[in-house]
């Protein structure tokens, strides 16, 4: 039986794409690496209390004080630990990735949500998507955009985006169709009818798929330390390479403590959507 050869076919197109796009793509990258630096030095301007102060109003806000509490001591061990760079560096690469899968992703969520042709056809691919191993983006990011910063974005941006379409699209299915008689019957717009009255009953369910895609970026990022992302990342990759077990676990303690972080803020953001909504 003769081999499909699916690989060599890949080749020669990702050859072609580049010789005929590699300009664009290096252009395209380097202004967003510009973008990531900004925002990385930024960070780094502010006081490392200030930073810390300005998460806790944000978990206060989000649920009460515990959180509030929990996040700022959680975060003052990180900068006790003398990790704080390659925190921000970490919070920085979350903060791209998972803004930009929530651009694309949500109006890809609106789409499903609101044609069954587009459903039909966004389905099996997110789920193709979602069983693919996430080592396996790391090959992609690598042919188009070599080692560095913007190729773990792109990395992390295609292995999180799945969750906010998802239930973006999930959330508008989900819908009252009474709700939705009432607003054509009012006389209202497909746009109205979107912005007005299903986005706000559908908005608890989005936001989930922002806490996934969230987690799922961080845990990404982690993993393309492998492709230069630097971050807490690197840390624990040089760990493993100089069986430092020690250094191991101080890396991942301050990344367990950002998830718990970014996991609870956003968790408690949708607690209160809901609680409005009702």
């Amino acid at each position: 039986m003769n081999k499909l050869m699916i690989g060599d076919a890949i080749d020669r197109n990702v050859e072609w794409f580049l010789d005929s796009f590699g300009k664009n793509l290096d252009a395209f990258s380097d202004s967003i690496d510009v973008m990531v630096k900004g925002l990385n030095s930024v960070l780094e301007f502010l006081p490392w209390w200030v930073l810390i102060l300005l998460v806790a109003a944000i978990a206060f806000k989000a649920s009460g004080w515990k959180l509030a509490l929990g996040s700022a001591l959680g975060l003052g061990l990180i900068y006790n630990l003398e990790l704080w760079p390659a925190f921000l560096s970490t919070v920085t690469l979350v903060v791209f990735a998972t803004v930009i899968s929530v651009l694309i992703g949500i109006p890809l969520g609106i789409l499903g949500g609101r044609s069954k042709v587009f459903h039909r056809i966004i389905s099996p691919v997110l789920d193709f998507m979602q069983t693919m191993p996430s080592f396996v983006y790391l090959i992609p990011a690598l042919m188009f955009f070599g080692l560095g910063r913007f190729a773990a974005i792109f990395a992390t941006i295609i292995f999180s985006m799945p969750p906010i379409i998802r239930l973006t699209d999930l959330g508008l299915r989900q819908v009252p169709e009474d709700l939705n008689e009432v607003g054509e019957a009012f006389g209202s717009t497909p746009w109205q009818l979107l912005w007005k009255i299903q986005f706000p009953v559908a908005k608890p369910t989005i936001l989930a798929g922002l806490n996934q895609t969230m987690m799922l970026s961080l845990s990404m990022v982690v993993i393309t330390a492998m492709i230069g992302a630097g971050g807490l990342g690197a840390g624990v990759l040089y760990a493993i390479g100089q069986m430092q077990v020690g250094m191991g676990f101080e890396y991942g303690l301050a990344v367990v403590i950002l998830a718990m972080v970014l996991d609870r803020i956003t968790q408690g953001i949708g607690r209160s959507k809901r609680t409005e909504n009702r």
